[in-house]
Formats: structure tokens, sequence, C-alpha cells
């Protein structure tokens, strides 16, 4: 279609599966920081006053678990097990082994922690090579935790939602559609005041005014009240957000979550790499979009496949852009690593607002091809 609607949705910081995310990847930094050989492959499991931590960590860091995670929820701002949770009187659980030896046996050789598929994405529908819908709904939510920490909306709470539809013609975004924002607050505001300031201080602040007309709806908390959230609202699980934490379903995706990933999995460091590479290609005027897709086998050091897509766009055949793609990158485990860096403690800074699309991550530069 080159007419049609699209919608993607982001999550702010304090919604339960990312305060389980953030949890996670503080905890892979954490490890880094003191030993850039950790392995960490590590869930977070949020409910009722509780926070469980569970997977398997192989380090010579020494760390707290349970402070790295009060802190982390303090830094989100749940301070009230009443209407979400407690930082300081929430229950944390922890149940960590090492790694297995017979995945470590094939990594430790330089192959692929697990078996799967991966893909990139990039087209130029926005500055930052990212689809419109998804860029336009992280940007609202994440200055929905800015106005809600700068005390801006001060009846805020952390749990929140956005949603964008937008509409396309002749495949470019033309309009916005739709605007949707659920965020909890404090029980004494009104709908009306949550309206006008959301849609004043958030959505009029950070969407160009050219992409809404008269006929743009904006919705905001739709069902009228949002008191009880977070993890008392509902339960948390890490990788729950694989669709926010890529293309707004706008690309495929492999399945694999990020959170609690060292870079040795594939699913983390390949995601972020095909990201790269898609997004290179593009710029340097190859395509106008581009998607890319390989697959790994556990202890396998090269992909077992690359396919390319640029849906039409493309200057040359795709074929041709594999082979440069193979001429160019080491896409093993290890080649990926070295070549982003992926050994440093950079985790915390992806987890909210989107893995991809920040200029300031290493997978997002620029090179000339």
């Amino acid at each position: 279609m080159k007419n049609y609607f699209f919608t993607s949705e982001s999550v702010t910081e304090g919604h339960p599966d990312k305060l389980c995310d953030y949890i996670s990847d503080s905890i892979l930094d954490s490890c880094l920081e003191q030993d850039e050989n950790s392995r960490v492959a590590v869930e977070t499991f949020a409910s009722k006053n509780k926070i469980t931590i569970a997977g398997q960590i192989t380090t010579k860091a020494k760390i707290n678990i349970e402070e790295i995670a009060r802190q982390t929820i303090k830094e989100i701002g749940y301070t009230n097990e009443q209407t979400d949770i407690d930082y300081r009187t929430c229950q944390i659980d922890v149940n960590l082994t090492t790694q297995s030896p017979d995945i470590a046996m094939g990594v430790d050789i330089g192959g692929a922690g697990d078996q799967g598929i991966m893909f990139g994405y990039s087209c130029n529908e926005t500055p930052n090579y990212m689809p419109f819908a998804i860029d336009m709904a992280h940007k609202l939510a994440k200055k929905l935790t800015e106005v809600r920490k700068n005390k801006v909306i001060p009846y805020l709470c952390p749990d929140g939602k956005t949603q964008v539809t937008v509409e396309y013609e002749e495949n470019k975004p033309k309009r916005i559609e739709t605007i949707l924002i659920s965020n909890q607050h404090l029980e004494e505001v009104s709908l009306e005041q949550m309206k006008k300031d959301i849609t004043e201080k958030v959505i009029y602040t950070v969407v160009p005014k050219e992409y809404i007309d008269e006929n743009t709806k904006i919705y905001v908390n739709p069902t009228g009240r949002f008191v009880i959230g977070g993890p008392l609202g509902d339960t948390g699980l890490t990788g729950r957000k694989i669709i926010v934490d890529t293309y707004g379903g706008y690309s495929k995706h492999g399945g694999g979550a990020f959170s609690g990933k060292d870079a040795s999995k594939v699913d983390r460091s390949a995601a972020y790499m095909l990201r790269h590479i898609a997004k290179n290609l593009v710029a340097n005027g190859y395509a106008d979009k581009c998607e890319i897709q390989v697959a790994y086998a556990i202890g396998v050091e090269k992909p077992l496949s690359i396919c390319v897509d640029t849906f039409g766009t493309s200057k040359m055949s795709e074929e041709k852009l594999v082979e440069l793609i193979n001429e160019k990158f080491d896409l093993s485990p290890k080649g990926m690593i070295d070549y982003l860096g992926l050994k440093k403690p950079i985790y915390k800074q992806t987890t909210n607002y989107g893995h991809l699309g920040k200029e300031s991550l290493p997978w997002e530069k620029i090179i000339k091809w």
C-alpha cells in the first residue's frame, strides 16, 4: 500500500516491563564496570511490592544485586506501595547461577551464544533514520518522564504509555491521525486538567506542528482514571517490550529481547550491528529503506545466512549489497563486539525510549561507505 495508517507505541521508564528491563541492564553495567568479560543473562520480574531477579552471571565483579535493584527503583521514582511499589520496603528475591558450561564451551571459542534470527532496519523518514511513528512515540514518552521529574506536571507518576497513528501518502508520513497518552497520576487531579497539561506541555512541545491538523484526535487517559500503576497495576517482566525497543512494528523482529544480556548474546549484538549497517546503507544513498536479516547457530562463529530487502528502493541489486556487507563487516560475535565496543558499560542508556535511533550510541554512527 502507498496510502495507509500505521501505529506505534512507546512506554515510560516507569512502565512495569521497563522497570524490569532497567534493573536487568543496571546489573549488566555494574558487572561490566569491573569485568568487561562478564557473561550476563539476567531477567527481572516485578509484582506487588516484590522484585524477583533470576538468571545466569559469570563474572569477577563484586556487586550487590539487591542494592542495585533498590537504587534503580528509586531513580525511576517509585516510593508508594499503595499505588505502585516502594524501593525502601519492597521484597527483593535473587536466584542467580553461573552460565551453563555447555553454552560457555561454544562462546569461549568465539561462537554465538545462542541460535536465532535477528533483524536491523533503517529508513529516511526522520533525521535519525527511524520510522516516524515510533520516533514520535518515544519522544512523547520521554517528555512525559521529563515533565514529571522536573515538576512541570507535578501530579504525574512513573507509569505511562504513548501511541501515535501516522497517515502515509505515497509511502511518506503526511500527518498524525491520533495521539494516545495514558499516564499514572495522583488521585486528586482532574481528567480535564491532565488533558490540558499533557496537550500543552507534552504533545505541542514535541510533535512538529505541521503534522497536527484539525482532524488529529488526542486521547489522554481514555478510561478516565489511572491511579494504580507500576507492578501493583500490572506485573512487569524483562524482555516484554521488544517492539517498543526496536522499530515499533514497522520492521520484522527476530523475537529475542535485549536487556540483561551481555554482547556475546547475538540477540543483542547482532541486532545493534544490523541497525548500524542498515542505517549506513540508507545514509550513504544506497537505498531509501533497508531491512537486513541474519541467522546464527549456537557456538558457530559466522552467520548462517544474510538477507537484504530494500523494498524496491535500492540503487543496486540486493545480492550486491550482501557482497558489500560481507566485504566490509565481520559479523562474528567477536567482530561485532570489537567494532561497536560492546564490552563497555553502556547498556542503561539503551533501556528506555528505544535501543535504536539515539545518536550517542556506537551503532548509530554514520561512516563513509
